[in-house]
């Protein structure tokens, strides 16, 4: 399941990313042919990598939240939870050295 998920993710990153060099030399062919003047497609071009940067961060977002709930489903334990667990331990170690050493 997870594979299949990965999978998909990808295969969806790499269309954005083939779409917008795609977008990127149908304007510099438009440009070439006069269809569309330099300033105009600098001005194109820049509202596209807006709107794509946005789009971007808006799916990393997302798989970022995908993952974080399949991994709580699948009770794999996360980094974050790993190393809380882990200062944890270690203040609890500390406590029961406090409380197992005898004053001289």
């Amino acid at each position: 399941m997870f594979d299949l998920m990965k999978k998909s993710l990808l295969t969806g990153i790499g269309l954005a990313l083939k779409t917008k060099d795609e977008m990127e030399d149908l304007i510099k062919e438009l440009q070439n042919k006069g269809e569309m003047s330099e300033t105009e497609g600098r001005k194109f071009l820049d509202e596209a990598r807006e709107h794509y940067e946005e789009a971007q961060e808006k799916l990393e977002r997302r798989i970022e939240k995908t993952v974080k709930e399949f991994l709580k489903k699948t009770n794999i334990v996360t980094t974050d939870e790993l190393k809380d667990l882990k200062k944890e331990i270690r203040e609890l170690k500390s406590i029961i050295n406090t409380l197992t050493t005898k004053p001289e």
